[in-house]
Formats: C-alpha cells, sequence, structure tokens
C-alpha cells in the first residue's frame, strides 16, 4: 500500500480502538500507552477527542470501552451487508480461476439449505438449487457450520440414530460426523469425498459474522478427476473467499495465534 497519502493520526485512532475492542474496560490511558507505544500526551489528547466523539466511553475507574458512536456504524453497515448478494459479486472470481462451480449454504437445524451457487462453464451440471435442502452431515457445507458445535450439540441435531445413505460413502452415525467435523475445526476446512453422490467431492470454508459466529459456509464441488488435480488450489481459494465473505459481515481476524475457531 502506497503511503504517500498515510495519516499517522487515524492509524494511531485505528489502533487505539482495536486495542480497546479486544480489552473492555480493562485498559487505562497508561496501559494503552504502553501497549501501542505512543507517549501519553499525544495519546490523551486522541483519547480526549474519541471520548468527545462517542467513539469510546471511560468507567470511573479510568477505563475504557467503546462508545455508542461505533455500535451506530456497526448497525449501519450491517443493514447495508446482503450475504446473497456479496456471494454473487465476490465467487465469480474464485469460479474463473479454479473453474467449478461454489454454493453457498446455511446451516438450519440438521440440514444445510442452499442460497445460491455460482456456475462454472464445465460439462458438470449441478443438480443443488437455491431453497433445496440437504442432510448437513452428508456434506462438506454442513460439516464446516459443525465446528463450533459441542459433540452433545450435534447429538442432539441428530436424534435419529439411522441416517440416510446417499452413497456407501456418506457419514452414518454420530461418531463417525463428529471425528469428521473435528478434522475440520482443525485444518479450518471440511471436505466430503463421494457422500452426496458418486464421483463428486466438495471442499468447504466457514463464514463468520462480527460476533465471530458462523453464519454460512461455502464449497466448490467437482468430480473426481477434477478433485485429484485441484483440490489444492480449490481448498486455499474457497479459505480465502471465506475470509474475504467474513470480513464483509463485520469479522475482524485478530492476532495470529490467539483466535480459536
Amino acid at each position: 500500500m502506497s503511503l504517500k497519502y498515510w495519516v499517522p493520526a487515524i492509524e494511531r485512532t485505528d489502533r487505539i480502538l482495536k486495542e480497546i475492542s479486544q480489552h473492555p474496560n480493562e485498559l487505562r490511558l497508561i496501559d494503552l500507552s504502553k501497549k501501542l507505544d505512543i507517549n501519553k500526551s499525544s495519546l490523551f489528547s486522541l483519547l480526549n477527542t474519541l471520548e468527545t466523539l462517542g467513539w469510546i466511553i471511560k468507567s470511573s475507574k479510568g477505563c475504557y470501552n467503546l462508545g455508542p458512536t461505533v455500535g451506530m456504524f456497526n448497525s449501519a453497515y450491517l443493514s447495508q451487508f446482503n450475504l446473497i448478494q456479496s456471494f454473487y459479486r465476490e465467487a465469480e472470481s474464485a469460479v474463473t480461476r479454479i473453474r467449478e462451480h461454489i454454493q453457498l449454504g446455511m446451516l438450519e437445524g440438521n440440514n444445510v439449505v442452499y442460497l445460491g451457487k455460482v456456475e462454472a462453464e464445465t460439462r458438470v451440471q449441478l443438480v443443488t438449487e437455491p431453497g433445496m435442502r440437504f442432510p448437513a452431515y452428508a456434506s462438506a457445507l454442513g460439516k464446516i457450520q459443525l465446528i463450533d458445535h459441542t459433540a452433545e450439540e450435534i447429538e442432539c441435531l441428530f436424534p435419529v440414530k439411522k441416517w440416510e445413505k446417499k452413497t456407501e460413502y456418506t457419514t452414518s452415525s454420530i461418531e463417525e460426523l463428529y471425528c469428521k467435523v473435528k478434522e475440520a475445526r482443525a485444518k479450518g476446512y471440511a471436505v466430503e469425498n463421494q457422500e452426496s453422490a458418486l464421483g463428486f467431492h466438495c471442499v468447504a470454508a466457514p463464514i463468520y459474522n462480527f460476533e465471530k459466529h458462523i453464519i454460512a459456509g461455502i464449497s466448490f464441488t467437482m468430480p473426481t478427476n477434477s478433485w485429484e488435480e485441484k483440490f489444492e488450489d480449490a481448498k486455499d481459494e474457497i479459505i480465502i473467499l471465506a475470509s474475504k465473505l467474513s470480513r464483509l459481515a463485520g469479522y475482524q481476524e485478530v492476532a495470529e495465534g490467539t483466535e480459536v475457531l
């Protein structure tokens, strides 16, 4: 990024707000000065201005929290965010690069509801359409949206012990499902190998909102011959796209090593 028109005061303000958001009601002026390496005189002026404008508020103990102005901007941003529109706008370039279909889906109970798809120019056609439902246990889109669920929560979602097998490879028990969900949680993406249809594979990544909750998932779907050739590139691309959509939904990643999925 060019620093030609960079405004240092705005950069410092951004750092202050992020630090306060990650440590609400914990930091005083002296704490922020040490953490951010900003001298107390300059920091006092910035904090005083932010407090006057409602960006932050100071407690009786001298610690800072985000203020009502942040909430006002947050509400305005969320009201203009549309997940489906953002998906169609952002997915086109990923489809062009990988040349395979991308789908958007949301977990509803123990099913995935398909919300949208962007198709590549291939001979392979997807039978799923927006509005259709599919068992979460048999899809990468479902598994990736279960990664923030406990074993008990997953068991409650799937009370029926005998699951319909779409193919011979379909996940067929709570134990098997939770094992795959744990693997997806560790990796940050989920895969599905011929569970929903023979000869087809998927790789999916989660979309988070500003509260760090998973609100949907996106996945590449492709036949076996493409999977063997494109898996790594498709995996990287779907993670990048999910991260971009998460940021549009207000999600902010924290420093590396501190975010637990």
